[in-house]
C-alpha cells in the first residue's frame, strides 16, 4: 500500500495526459493528493477522461481540462477555475512539451516558435499564475521539466535545447525570488525517456548508440521521473502544511 505522503493537498499538472506528465498524475494520486491535469487536443480527451477514472479509483479528486499552457490567457482562466473547483494549488508541475526536431538551415520560424512556447513560455505563464497562491499560503513547490539536452546540446534540436537550457535558467532565477516566502522552484533535467516522444529511436541503431552512453544501459521510464517529481512535492523533515506555515 502506497504511503499518503501527499493527502490533502492539490497539485496542477500541464500535459497530462500522455507519457510522463500521465505517470505523475497517477503516482500524485496514488500518494493520496487531488489533481488537476491539462491536455491540449480533443484527440486527448478519450485519454484524459481514462485517466480521470484510474485516479478516481485511488480515492482522490480529480478533473482534466482543455488548455494550451503555451497561452497566457488560457493559463490565467486554468489557474482560476482550478482555484474554485479545488480550493488551492500547492503543487505545480510544468510538464507540458513537445519537440520539432530539424536542422537549423531547415527550420521555419513557426516550428521555432511552437516549441519556444510550449516548453519555455509555458512555464512563466503557469509559474507567474500559480505564483499568487502560493505567496498568500506562503507554501508550495513549482516544479520544471527541462531536459538533459538543454545542458549538453543535440544536432537538430536546438529550438528543443534552446527551450530547455531557459527552463534551467528560469528555474534558478524563481527560487532565488520566491525562497524567502517558503516556496520552492525546482527543475528536473531528465535524459531519454521510454515514450511516444522517443519512440522513434527504438528503430534502426538509434536505440543502442543512446544507450550506451548511459551507465545503467537502458533509458529512464516515465515512473522514474514521476518519483522525481514526488520528492520534490513533498518538503522532507516537515510536511509543509497551508494551516501551519
Amino acid at each position: 500500500m502506497s504511503l499518503k505522503l501527499l493527502e490533502k493537498k492539490v497539485a496542477l499538472v500541464t500535459g497530462g495526459s500522455r507519457g510522463i506528465g500521465e505517470a505523475i498524475v497517477l503516482k500524485f494520486a496514488e500518494s493520496g493528493c487531488d489533481i488537476a491535469f491539462t491536455y491540449i487536443s480533443e484527440s486527448s480527451k478519450e485519454r484524459s477522461q481514462i485517466i480521470e477514472k484510474r485516479c478516481e479509483a485511488m480515492g482522490v479528486k480529480v478533473k482534466a481540462y482543455q488548455s494550451n499552457a503555451g497561452h497566457f490567457s488560457d493559463c490565467e482562466t486554468l489557474v482560476s477555475e482550478v482555484l474554485k473547483d479545488f480550493g488551492a494549488i500547492d503543487i505545480c508541475v510544468n510538464n507540458a512539451g513537445i519537440s520539432k526536431d530539424n536542422l537549423l538551415l531547415r527550420m521555419s520560424e513557426e516550428q521555432w516558435d511552437d516549441v519556444i512556447n510550449v516548453n519555455l513560455k509555458s512555464v512563466f505563464n503557469m509559474t507567474k499564475q500559480v505564483m499568487k497562491p502560493m505567496m498568500k499560503a506562503r507554501s508550495g513547490s513549482i516544479i520544471n521539466m527541462s531536459s538533459v539536452i538543454g545542458e549538453m546540446g543535440n544536432a537538430g534540436q536546438s529550438s528543443y535545447a534552446a527551450s530547455k537550457a531557459g527552463v534551467i535558467g528560469f528555474t534558478k532565477s524563481i527560487a532565488k525570488e520566491i525562497g524567502s516566502r517558503n516556496i520552492r522552484c525546482n527543475a528536473i533535467a531528465p535524459g531519454f525517456v521510454e515514450t511516444d516522444m522517443t519512440s522513434y529511436l527504438k528503430d534502426g541503431d538509434g536505440s543502442e548508440k543512446y544507450k550506451a552512453g548511459i551507465p545503467l544501459g537502458r533509458f529512464a521510464s516515465a515512473e522514474d521521473i514521476a518519483n522525481a517529481c514526488l520528492f520534490f512535492s513533498k518538503r522532507y523533515g516537515k510536511l509543509y502544511n497551508r494551516s501551519s506555515d
